[in-house]
């Protein structure tokens, strides 16, 4: 569906260099990175806002690297939304009808479709965050476009609306089968809508993959920093595990087995949520690829409880809260964190 090939722009220090993707027809797919890493530049080359230096952008087999953004089929819905506080709801919502000299048809079905029917006739500047966002994705929706852009679309909303408007935005999306370019930071927001996503970074498309691929199997360090891994070490191959084909690598002060054969200097990545935490007392001394450890630091992050481990090497842990209350139950400090070979992933070089 979309095909953008080679592309490059660049303004003041920034350069987007040599940007190829491709996202498949009907596909929800999330744009992260930090800020200023490209995401919104990207978008504003895709929809024509902004004329790429090189490479070629195509929709559905088109090339439209020349053509002008309303000839291009994309909705867009910036970060800001972009509504005129002058004009009402309604006015809004057909500016772009009437721009593109469309009749003002169908807006009643958009409204309904979105839930802002009611608010038609209101100024903008009496509504909340959501119904300005609402009625800006309306704007869009209701010139039927094959494509939506949406640049940060909840990022100025509270914690319970972002969710709601999320799922709306999924719930529509899978509706009208239409191929969506969301861009965002937040990893919550990413993992309730996404079918893909990319992670760019000083403006070099640094991963594409699915969230689970991004999480289990980042491609650089950089990557598993970004999807929140905490826990990245040096370690330096020392033999052959107690299977042929695993190694055994030396951490620290510490020796660890991990799987496939390998050699030479590795950086290795332990998910927090893959590390099984327990009381010392209850370790038998039996085992591999077990670190003693002290807890010296839990905070309750809702879903889970986020440990931190003081040993030979440090370690923070996802615990559930039932798993970190019966380790409490212990009332001792020295635990033992048990790491399975499999769940120990080797960072490309």
């Amino acid at each position: 569906m979309i095909h953008a090939e080679e592309i490059t722009f660049s303004i003041g220090t920034f350069e987007l260099r040599r940007f190829s993707i491709d996202i498949a027809e009907g596909e929800y797919f999330i744009l992260l990175g930090p800020p200023g890493s490209g995401k919104t530049i990207f978008l504003e080359c895709l929809c024509g806002l902004k004329k790429i230096q090189s490479g070629r952008i195509r929709i559905d087999g088109h090339d439209v690297t020349n053509l002008e953004p309303r000839r291009r089929g994309i909705g867009y819905v910036p970060q800001d939304y972009a509504l005129f506080p002058h004009l009402s709801v309604e006015q809004n919502i057909t500016f772009g009808l009437r721009a593109h000299g469309y009749e003002e048809t169908n807006i009643n079905e958009t409204a309904d479709l979105l839930g802002i029917r009611h608010l038609l006739t209101r100024s903008i500047d009496g509504l909340s965050g959501g119904e300005k966002q609402r009625v800006a994705l309306a704007r869009a929706l209701v010139l039927k476009p094959k494509i939506l852009l949406l640049d940060e679309p909840v990022c100025a909303l509270d914690e319970v609306t972002r969710q709601q408007v999320c799922v709306q935005l999924s719930g529509i999306q899978r509706r009208l089968g239409l191929t969506t370019v969301h861009v965002s930071h937040n990893l919550e927001e990413a993992f309730s809508v996404a079918d893909r996503a990319a992670i760019l970074h000083k403006g070099l498309l640094q991963q594409v993959g699915t969230l689970d691929e991004l999480l289990r199997k980042p491609k650089s360090e950089f990557v598993a920093r970004f999807m929140r891994c905490e826990n990245i070490f040096c370690a330096e191959v020392t033999g052959r595990g107690a299977r042929d084909s695993d190694t055994r690598v030396k951490l620290g002060d510490i020796e660890l087995q991990i799987a496939g054969r390998r050699s030479g200097k590795l950086m290795l990545m332990i998910r927090p949520e893959d590390l099984l935490v327990r009381s010392g007392s209850a370790y038998n001394g039996k085992g591999e690829n077990i670190i003693r450890a002290a807890l010296v630091r839990s905070r309750d992050c809702g879903g889970y409880v986020r440990v931190e481990l003081d040993g030979p090497v440090s370690l923070v842990a996802h615990m559930t809260h039932a798993a970190f209350a019966e380790l409490q139950e212990t009332h001792q400090p020295d635990v033992v964190a048990e790491l399975d070979l499999k769940n120990i992933h080797v960072l490309p070089q």
